[in-house]
């Protein structure tokens, strides 16, 4: 450093007839450039060192690139104040600027340091297989408390950034201070915000809903997609999206069919004539399931569940993996056992009956004469 002092006295001796604010200008210009040079190699060292050192780093290294990018130009450029090239009046301004850019810089490793860490945590759990109950817990409660964690962290870091300059504090200060009448104004247009994020919170720590839940909300059923800081989207089964706010699955009901398992028993009805033979039905319904591939072979039933004055009622049950799997079981059961219906006993199918009392037949088919 010393050295460059020297330099840059020696460059102002011998042209007095360069302005002050060229050379500084110039120390900045030089150190810029040769920062990205020193950053754009050390890039290239660290990616080839971890080249086949998993494979987790190389998208680690991408994350924080531009990051580390950063922080170099503001070290560079914290090393230009030492050349005592800048006035006094400059001196303090670029060095402000410096601290605003600094705490900036802090708020963004917080935010990738949040990113990087979560993922990596996440890397343990596979949502792709069948019993992905666990993974999901884990990937919702990262996703709410690090989207939570970033919010947190945006608002320290806005609020540190403009910190940096007194004339924001104190009109900050004076401006809080004073108008009280404002502050429970603006408290009272942030309760939703508010209420959303700490419905969040709520969320993760007690997990009414999970990723990929299958649930039944406003008489539509899905499964639950995403979770963002302020709303959840639901796929529903046709591929239509419904966005409801975190609120809702706090305040009001809803059906979740995979809170504790994804396991789940689909159930269908059949409307059948008296003389349907049960025990007959209920071994082919057994044929049935234990030729699919949908039934977990955990729950398989068929009872008569009522019965009116026309028909039976016959509920079959059968259990499958996921509600999707049970959807299809339902269905091919259903189909199945009508088809079986069909072609062995039609007579058990849905018929109307009736009875003529009191009506004497005639044998008598002349036709009267008319006068």
């Amino acid at each position: 450093m010393n050295q460059i002092r020297a330099a840059i006295a020696t460059i102002s001796a011998s042209a007095p007839f360069i302005p002050h604010w060229v050379l500084a200008a110039a120390v900045v210009v030089v150190a810029t450039p040769l920062a990205l040079v020193v950053h754009f190699a050390l890039v290239r060292i660290v990616r080839r060192a971890i080249r086949t050192r998993g494979d987790y780093l190389g998208p680690l290294l991408a994350r924080t690139r531009n990051l580390s990018r950063f922080a170099l130009l503001v070290l560079a450029w914290g090393l230009t104040l030492q050349t005592g090239i800048f006035t006094m009046a400059a001196a303090a301004m670029i060095g402000r600027l410096l601290l605003f850019a600094f705490v900036l810089l802090a708020g963004w490793a917080a935010y990738v340091a949040l990113t990087v860490s979560s993922d990596i945590y996440l890397r343990r759990f596979n949502l792709e297989t069948a019993d992905n109950l666990l993974a999901r817990k884990h990937y919702t409660q990262v996703h709410i408390l690090r989207r939570a964690l970033a919010f947190f962290i945006l608002l320290l870091t806005v609020g540190g950034a403009l910190m940096t300059f007194p004339s924001i504090r104190q009109y900050g200060v004076s401006l809080f201070a004073s108008a009280g009448v404002a502050g429970i104004v603006i408290g009272i247009a942030a309760q939703p915000v508010l209420s959303n994020l700490l419905a969040g919170i709520q969320l993760a720590i007690t997990q009414p809903i999970r990723l990929e839940d299958s649930v039944v909300v406003e008489g539509e059923w899905g499964w639950i997609e995403e979770i963002t800081a302020t709303y959840v989207v639901v796929r529903i089964w046709d591929l239509r999206r419904l966005v409801l706010p975190l609120t809702y699955f706090i305040q009001k009901p809803f059906q979740n069919w995979t809170r504790r398992s994804s396991s789940i028993i689909g159930s269908v009805f059949l409307n059948l004539d008296y003389t349907v033979p049960v025990a007959e039905l209920r071994r082919k319904l057994e044929e049935i399931v234990a030729a699919s591939p949908l039934w977990d072979k955990k729950v398989v039933n068929l009872q008569v569940s009522d019965a009116t004055e026309r028909t039976v009622q016959l509920r079959v049950l059968a259990s499958a993996s996921n509600a999707s799997a049970a959807w299809d079981l339902r269905c091919d059961i259903r189909e199945k056992l009508i088809v079986f219906l069909q072609k062995h006993h039609p007579d058990a199918l849905p018929r109307q009956r009736a009875e003529v009392i009191g009506v004497t037949p005639s044998h008598d088919h002349t036709l009267p004469v008319q006068d």
